[in-house]
């Protein structure tokens, strides 16, 4: 069986065992972004000028699609399209004639430069999808792998300390966000293991009973909790033991649909609280 710090550390060799750089790339800042497509149809026109000044080829407008292309997979739709768009004027400005102008003398140019633009969009549109579509295949593998590990280390862990600072531990990875992970009575928490410290305010309190009330996701910053900055998740087990699974999502950075990959961690959860060989810990609240 392993260990709680093995599982700890299998959580997080699993983010490290899939490095994906299109994921690391679609969480540049949007200038960073915008500066790279820059960079790219910059260097298109420079090959398509060079192209141009020394020998004739045709479909030159061609050039400017692998920015769009590479843009796309790399930041998003945004920038491709920008990087489609900027493509379009290049083309314009230093190969249609008159040169170095964006006045267009030759209507079958205006044709080429609207064709080229679709163009962009369509292929903007199709590449965007696709890499979100690995984006998605990619964290779900992440997610399932990280889910297996914690699973392990929950079955090797034979205090509720650990246990708790597993499922800490996995849902701060996730999510990156300040966790609480605490088991309760009907007065309120008893064991509280959270990271990144800070101490729960009384709404967050009232909130975390209130949700083994309902049974159901309670959101934070939501009447009647205000002042609530955490996301809670009952955890009820069949034993009558329950817990209260906490996440403190930014406004900004909260993801689609938190409560799926956190209903898998609190099951675990639930299952781990049954079992009777469960070695009790200090009511007092400990913290890492």
């Amino acid at each position: 069986m392993s260990s709680p710090s093995e599982a700890s550390d299998k959580i997080a060799s699993a983010t490290g065992s899939l490095p994906d750089p299109i994921l690391q790339l679609a969480n540049a800042p949007i200038v960073v972004r915008y500066v790279a497509a820059l960079a790219m149809t910059a260097l298109a026109t420079a090959v398509a000028v060079a192209f141009d000044s020394t020998m004739a080829v045709p479909n030159l407008s061609l050039i400017f699609v692998v920015p769009v292309v590479v843009s796309a997979v790399f930041f998003g739709l945004d920038s491709s399209l920008f990087s489609a768009a900027l493509g379009a004027l290049a083309y314009n400005y230093f190969l249609t004639e008159p040169r170095f102008s964006l006045a267009v003398d030759d209507p079958a140019n205006i044709w080429a430069i609207a064709l080229f633009f679709v163009v962009g969009c369509i292929v903007s549109a199709v590449a965007s999808t696709a890499r979100s579509r690995a984006v998605d295949a990619t964290l779900l593998l992440r997610q399932a792998t990280m889910l297996r590990d914690y699973s392990r280390g929950v079955v090797g862990a034979h205090s509720l300390d650990a246990i708790l600072s597993s499922t800490a531990g996995i849902l701060e990875t996730i999510f990156n966000a300040p966790v609480v992970v605490m088991t309760m009575s009907q007065v309120g928490p008893q064991q509280v293991k959270m990271l990144r410290r800070s101490e729960l305010n009384q709404a967050e309190v009232e909130a975390a009973r209130a949700v083994l009330t309902g049974t159901q996701e309670l959101r934070g910053g939501v009447y009647p909790f205000d002042a609530s900055r955490f996301d809670f998740w009952p955890v009820v087990a069949s034993s009558g033991r329950s817990a209260v699974i906490g996440v403190a999502f930014s406004s900004n950075e909260r993801p689609p649909e938190p409560g799926v990959f956190v209903q898998s961690v609190a099951s675990v959860l639930a299952m781990a609280l049954d079992r009777p060989d469960l070695v009790p810990t200090s009511t007092a609240r400990s913290r890492r």
